[in-house]
């Protein structure tokens, strides 16, 4: 007699796993348009810069905006917390590696404060940019109404998982559908990895769901807790729940996968697999304008029992156009990733980001980095 199943392991598929098969038919990549929308606010690249301290100030957030896409800022971090954020930053990047997680634990138990909080947006807003929040579900309702009232245009409620039902010891926790009643700004909700979470996460009425627990380059969720779904089967089956949704209401709420997204390759087999818009962080971390001088961190790095974080040194490799629009002067596809992804929509056919959904085959590819990579990867 053979032994009783006792759990099922489903088999998950990440960036390196896969590739992307050309279509019949190419278009030229000029041709191609990648904007994307959040409620009816329009981007014409469909990239949000993760609300990590490191990559998002009020300065980056209006020149992320000038080149097309969306800072998220953190309204947790220190730009809500101290006057002088840059001197708090220069502390984080010059901390000798066995003293930044203690450092960040002291950083940041200051208050979040709310006139820092109109500030910093205004800081954004008198620019003429787009202003993007990023808040925990325990703070969302406190610090929500006073993010909106200060000129916020887009809500982002984040954990490093996240769902529609939460049991905890509050009265009344969040409720999303109540939050959209309070606001009236779009309200996007993350991190989800799974189909029946997203579905119901759409079914409050949020604007767009944000994929991905564990694939940043400064998370250590996974090697924390264990928890974590590859990001290829986490946007597959979120953007399956898109869909459904979308049959049964006539809604379209976007799907952002959020981390592990490193190389232009990943940017575009993020979109292949479903996604909408993509959020990242340590690329943009890389770039002159980015306020963690050539470091990263990030949001769960602090935490004051169990950080799920580490700083880690990227560098500077150019400008922020530089790194979304090029010119490269790169051949590992860490520059111009808006262009490999115009030049991937041509390669596979598709005219617009909903064509990627639907014409760009994904294969099982397990040898698709090593395949002839001899001398690439020093083994000739």
């Amino acid at each position: 007699m053979g032994v009783p199943q006792y759990k099922e392991v489903r088999r998950a598929y990440g960036f390196d796993e896969v590739s992307i098969a050309p279509g019949q038919v190419t278009v030229n990549p000029d041709q191609v348009n990648i904007e994307f929308s959040i409620d009816s606010i329009m981007f014409s690249a469909p990239i949000l810069a993760s609300a990590m301290d490191a990559v998002v100030s009020p300065g980056f957030a209006i020149e992320m905006d000038k080149q097309g896409g969306l800072a998220v800022m953190n309204l947790e971090g220190v730009q809500v917390k101290y006057d002088d954020p840059d001197e708090v930053l220069a502390q984080i990047v010059e901390a000798p590696p066995e003293e930044v997680t203690a450092l960040f634990q002291r950083v940041y138990a200051a208050p979040v404060r709310e006139d820092l909080i109109g500030a910093r947006i205004e800081e954004i807003t008198s620019n003429g940019a787009r202003c993007a929040v990023s808040i925990t579900p325990a703070n969302t309702k406190r610090l929500a109404p006073v993010a909106v009232e200060a000129g916020a245009d887009i809500v982002v409620v984040q954990a490093t998982v996240t769902t529609a039902r939460h049991i905890s010891k509050s009265p009344r926790g969040l409720i999303f559908s109540e939050l959209l009643g309070m606001i009236d700004v779009p309200v996007l909700v993350g991190n989800c990895v799974a189909f029946d979470v997203a579905l119901e996460l759409m079914e409050t009425g949020i604007c767009g769901v944000l994929v991905g627990v564990g694939p940043g380059a400064t998370c250590t969720t996974r090697e924390v807790t264990g928890v974590g779904v590859p990001q290829v089967t986490a946007t597959m089956d979120c953007a399956a729940a898109r869909e459904e949704y979308y049959r049964r209401t006539g809604r379209y709420v976007p799907i952002i996968t959020d981390g592990g997204i490193r190389t232009g390759g990943d940017l575009c087999k993020a979109f292949a697999c479903g996604a909408d818009a993509v959020m990242i962080g340590t690329p943009l971390a890389q770039s002159e304008e980015a306020p963690g001088k050539g470091f990263n961190w990030g949001m769960a790095s602090p935490h004051p029992a169990l950080p799920r974080g580490t700083r880690v040194e990227v560098g500077v490799k150019g400008s922020l156009r530089q790194i979304l629009y090029g010119p490269s002067s790169k051949y590992d596809g860490t520059q111009n990733l808006l262009g490999a992804l115009e030049v991937c929509m041509g390669m596979v056919g598709a005219s617009d980001i909903r064509d990627m959904h639907e014409k760009a085959e994904i294969v099982l590819a397990p040898s698709i980095k090593t395949e002839g990579k001899h001398y690439q990867l020093g083994l000739a």
